[in-house]
This record gives C-alpha cells, sequence and structure tokens, in this order.
C-alpha cells in the first residue's frame, strides 16, 4: 500500500470514496451526506487547516482520511479534527483503515500537530491509540449525539491534558447533523 497527501486533483475521487463507502455500510441518503461533506472539505477548507491523507493499492484509492483544525482561542495547542474517513467497500476488514490512520497520524506529528480528536467507534479507533474524551477534557465543537464516541489522544510525548475550550472546527464540518 503507498499513501499521498496529494488530494487537489483528487477531489472528486476522494468524495466519491466517501459516498460509495457510506453508502454502502450505511445507506445512500448518508453516502450522499457524508460525500458532500469531504466535498465541502476538500473545496472551502484553507489549506493551512486541512490534511488529507489517500492510501493506494497500485493505482486505485482504497481508503482516504480527513484532518481538519480544531480552533482553540484559549489554548496553544494545534488541536486536528480526524473526520471523516472511509475505506472502499471491497477493502475493508483488511487492516486498510488502521494502516492508514497510523500513516496520517505520523504525518500529522511530523507536522506539528499536538492533539487530534475524533468521533466515532471507539472499538475502531482504539487501536491507533485514541481514547474517550468526556467534553470537559476535550469541548466538543457541538452537543453530540454519541458523547461515547469522542475520542482525543496527544501527538506529542506530553500526556492529553484538558484542552482550554471552547473548540470550533471548521465551517464545512459545524452542522448539528454531523454531531
Amino acid at each position: 500500500m503507498q499513501y499521498s497527501a496529494d488530494f487537489k486533483s483528487r477531489t472528486t475521487a476522494i468524495a466519491r470514496l466517501f459516498e460509495d463507502s457510506f453508502g454502502a455500510s450505511e445507506g445512500a441518503e448518508e453516502g450522499a451526506l457524508i460525500g458532500g461533506l469531504a466535498r465541502d472539505m476538500l473545496s472551502e477548507v484553507p489549506d493551512t487547516d486541512l490534511h488529507v491523507f489517500t492510501a493506494w493499492d497500485v493505482d486505485t484509492m482504497v481508503g482516504a482520511i480527513i484532518f481538519s483544525r480544531l480552533q482553540a482561542p484559549n489554548d496553544h495547542r494545534r488541536v486536528f479534527l480526524l473526520a471523516p474517513v472511509a475505506v472502499a467497500p471491497d477493502q475493508q476488514g483488511k487492516g486498510v483503515g488502521q494502516s492508514l490512520l497510523r500513516h496520517g497520524l505520523s504525518e500529522m506529528r511530523r507536522a506539528g500537530a499536538d492533539v487530534a480528536v475524533t468521533y466515532g467507534d471507539p472499538a475502531y479507533y482504539c487501536k491507533v491509540g485514541f481514547r474517550p474524551a468526556t467534553t470537559e477534557t476535550v469541548p466538543a465543537p457541538r452537543r453530540l449525539q454519541y458523547p461515547e464516541g469522542w475520542q482525543a489522544q496527544s501527538l506529542t510525548d506530553a500526556p492529553l491534558a484538558p484542552i482550554t475550550g471552547p473548540l470550533h472546527c471548521v465551517q464545512a464540518i459545524d452542522d448539528p447533523v454531523y454531531w
């Protein structure tokens, strides 16, 4: 598997991967919603607030992850939200997602990010170092429908200390439907 951080020329293919992945697991409506979110993030979020990583099997994109900046005006740390994450339906269960997440987190460390936060299945994300977080430790940008899915990890040698909130997400994902 190979990885790429070049996404500018691949935005349509990346959005389609999100749509196909979520459509296969959650239904066409959810696929369209998350595909639209990916399109919006890739086209509207400034490059300084966005990191995108894709996984490739020869010439086929098999996975994609997006990190976007969470602004913490009262905290000096660089905090990023990992969301959304997609693996091609025919590649799920083969370790593609975990491998891509490890790669992306390593690249975020190298880029100087201090904290990564995600909102998803704890059983999946704990495999790459995420741990449950309360909104007192890591304030959520929006009210969470499933607080048990809120997770974080320090990307530095320091343990995860509470983030001085509030946290603000990029506009593309700042909609209650995603939270």
